[in-house]
């Protein structure tokens, strides 16, 4: 195992104990944890700042305004009791299956066309809602929510990271990805889902934190509830507006080009999430409630998101100067379990430097020259080895995936929290997925 890697193996128990048991605010643990880690890897005293801020900046320009406005937006539907309406109407139409399921399946469809970091800002206030004040079952929604979302964004185009993971190792068949992806896709979905369905289903070991779902109906308000049309359109237009983006290149010709330029500028995230919080801001106007509180209070909630995610980011750009495959023997796999070496390769970098996009970009490169020594330099094949990208760039989200951050910050839990539920669903969701994956690659095998 080269050093590089012990050494970032190093920085992330000190980032799970910084966190967990010193109980330092996440923000300087990450802190610490990039200055050093530069130190350690040997980059030059007076290039480490340059790195940091490079890393930071660029973290803070992806999402920044993506966690701002979804705030504007959270705050806008919990003050105009919109949330409340969404999370009744839900359970009244969806009562016959489990909530988890639901909200899991909600996210699988949404990360299809749209970056799940984006969707889970968008559709967080609904968990809490449905969790009537429970703090297991409003756990168990995140995750299902979390999960979702993450499946379908690793493994289904157009996000980013398949698109990559397509192009570099040559695939031209994108529909049979989109297929097999999807496919994938849904049972990883599944085992997220069944796993914060267990979530869902604890009981606290005080019956006091737990309210009934009656005394809870009985206490909310009964007037100025806006109707559910109302109420979700903050939430479905953008979802809307950047699905209808992602689906451009399907109808873009010289007649129609106008029309694209427009979809693609209003489905762009940071367009589409601010027309979200207009129309929000509409339901406030409505409602005679100062749009002012609802900035401010949405300022408050997305600062300190935005610092730890952007630190998380200044991390990310530190370790991405590593060598990480460096002593891994990758000849020690035989064909039959080939798939082990793509997926061993993305979890290691996944697990090292935080993004999913990163690793599935980085490890479909690394795989080109070793397809036609597997037999996997056919399209399927090559299908088959993008999936095992997909499962092990799942393989886990922690301390130093900004996806984490949001997650564990959203969603109202702390860092021991997130660790035990996010963290532990996505080891589940990438390990169960691809022993699944590698089962249904050898009966393929053997019909071949």
């Amino acid at each position: 195992m080269g050093i590089d890697l012990i050494l970032i193996a190093l920085v992330i128990i000190w980032i799970i104990f910084g966190t967990s048991y010193l109980r330092w605010h996440p923000f300087f643990v990450l802190l610490i944890s990039a200055l050093g880690l530069a130190f350690l890897l040997g980059t030059p005293l007076q290039e480490i700042p340059g790195v940091i801020n490079l890393g930071f900046g660029k973290m803070f320009q992806n999402i920044g305004l993506l966690i701002l406005f979804g705030s504007f937006i959270g705050s806008a539907l919990e003050a105009s009791h919109a949330t409340k309406t969404i999370a009744r109407s839900i359970l009244k139409k969806l009562r016959f299956l489990p909530l988890p399921f639901v909200m899991s399946g909600l996210g699988y469809l949404v990360s299809i066309p749209v970056f799940c970091d984006a969707a889970f800002v968008i559709l967080t206030p609904l968990t809490k809602k449905l969790a009537l004040g429970n703090p297991f079952k409003r756990n168990g929604l995140t995750i299902a929510l979390s999960t979702g979302l993450f499946s379908a964004h690793v493994l289904v185009p157009p996000t980013p990271g398949p698109l990559a993971a397509a192009s570099n190792p040559g695939l031209t068949n994108l529909y049979l990805l989109i297929l097999g992806g999807g496919s994938f896709a849904l049972i990883l979905m599944l085992i997220g889902a069944g796993y914060a369905f267990y979530l869902f289903r604890k009981k606290p070991h005080n019956s006091e934190e737990h309210i009934p779902e009656v005394q809870v109906e009985e206490a909310e308000e009964e007037h100025s509830h806006p109707a559910f049309m109302p109420a979700i359109i903050p939430l479905a237009l953008p979802i809307v507006l950047m699905a209808l983006a992602a689906c451009t290149p399907f109808f873009k010709t010289d007649a129609t080009v106008l029309l694209t330029g427009l979809i693609e500028f209003c489905g762009d995230p940071v367009i589409a999430l601010l027309i979200g919080v207009l129309t929000a801001f509409y339901l406030f106007l409505r409602q005679k409630i100062a749009i002012q509180e609802i900035i401010e209070s949405g300022i408050r909630q997305a600062a300190p998101i935005l610092l730890i995610t952007a630190m998380g980011g200044a991390l990310g750009t530190v370790i991405q100067q590593a060598n990480l495959t460096q002593g891994i023997d990758l000849s020690a796999f035989n064909t039959g379990i080939g798939l082990a070496i793509p997926f061993l390769l993305a979890a290691i970098l996944k697990s090292a430097q935080g993004s999913s996009t990163v690793a599935m970009i980085t490890v479909s490169s690394i795989m080109l020259p070793l397809l036609a020594a597997m037999g996997l330099d056919s399209e399927i094949g090559k299908v088959w080895v993008i999936l095992a990208i997909g499962a092990g760039s799942v393989t886990v989200s922690h301390a130093n995936d900004s996806y984490f951050w949001i997650v564990s910050q959203l969603g109202d839990m702390t860092v021991k929290q997130a660790y035990r539920t996010h963290t532990f669903a996505t080891f589940l969701q990438g390990v169960l997925g691809f022993l699944i994956l590698l089962a249904a690659y050898n009966l393929w095998l053997l019909g071949n």
